[in-house]
């Protein structure tokens, strides 16, 4: 039996959910998870759909029966197949906590990715990528030679069939050419202190202020620097008793379970962008992204 997810997206209207439901019964599937959304000020209707095709409906003949409904509707949709892993090119510089944390999960099966390769403007984790049978690539970046660094990362995406490039703190900004290219398919993670703390030594800026939340923000990547839609974000609150250690210690723990949900949400199509923001739907009950990842 196979499992499958429906994800719809179109102009809001009466009838949706029902001539997709209908349509998923008349071909022998059975719907197990169901998450909608009407949004009133753009007025678009979100949709993902989870089923098991029961009569052994293949994906193929799902894409070209739906088009009928599609259609009537003006819809953008796609079918997924929940067995497919997404191709993930992880870029790195010189902070490994979200690349280590990254790769605990996927060696241990809780981030059901393919990291078909790491990608850093330094050498300092070669080793540790080397010794996870996963291939390294350093591309060193200056101001002179960044479009042919570019380039390469383009010349790699194509290679190794990425489908999701993740910045786990790649301290380099991409060009407008490479954001519009793969947007919506770049995911980056930062602290949450911006637009208050720029710069070098946030979490000590943040120290000398006495704020009392450190935060992190996954967001897509666009040609406007950290400032794309928006996808996971959370919190972890301190005292006037913590150092500034404490707070760069805390602040890399939150980053690295915000980015490790951003990436859980995106490969299970459960992110649906919506002008400069974005659709998130919670994780189905009992699935690992919806406890808190720690």
């Amino acid at each position: 039996m196979d499992n499958f997810a429906l994800t719809v997206q179109c102009k809001s209207r009466r009838g949706i959910v029902a001539a997709v439901a209908g349509f998923l019964a008349e071909h022998g599937c059975n719907i197990t998870d169901s998450a909608q959304f009407d949004d009133p000020q753009t007025e678009k209707f979100f949709m993902r759909i989870t089923f098991r095709s029961e009569a052994g409906t293949d994906l193929k003949t799902l894409r070209e029966s739906f088009a009928a409904v599609s259609e009537a509707f003006d819809m953008e949709f796609a079918f997924h197949d929940a067995a497919h892993r997404t191709r993930v090119l992880l870029m790195v510089s010189n902070f490994g906590h979200c690349l280590n944390d990254l790769l605990y999960r996927w060696r241990i099966g809780a981030l059901p990715i393919d990291i078909v390769g790491v990608i850093s403007n330094h050498l300092t984790y070669q080793k540790l990528v080397v010794n996870h049978d996963i291939p390294f690539h350093h591309i060193n970046v200056t101001r002179q030679n960044k479009p042919e660094a570019e380039a390469r990362l383009m010349t790699l995406v194509e290679e190794t069939g990425a489908e999701l490039i993740v910045l786990a703190r790649y301290m380099q900004i991409l060009s407008d050419q490479v954001c519009k290219k793969m947007a919506g398919r770049v995911i980056n993670i930062h602290h949450s202190f911006l637009p208050s703390f720029k710069g070098a030594n946030p979490y000590k800026q943040a120290f000398e202020r006495g704020v009392k939340l450190i935060g992190a923000t996954a967001h897509y990547v666009t040609a406007d620097l950290d400032e794309g839609p928006i996808i996971e974000q959370d919190t972890v609150r301190i005292t006037h008793a913590q150092s500034p250690d404490d707070y760069v210690s805390l602040g890399r723990d939150v980053e690295a379970q915000v980015l490790a949900r951003a990436i859980h949400a995106h490969i299970h199509q459960r992110v649906f962008l919506n002008g400069s923001k974005t659709v998130v739907f919670p994780a189905s009950p009992g699935s690992f992204a919806s406890e808190r990842m720690g």
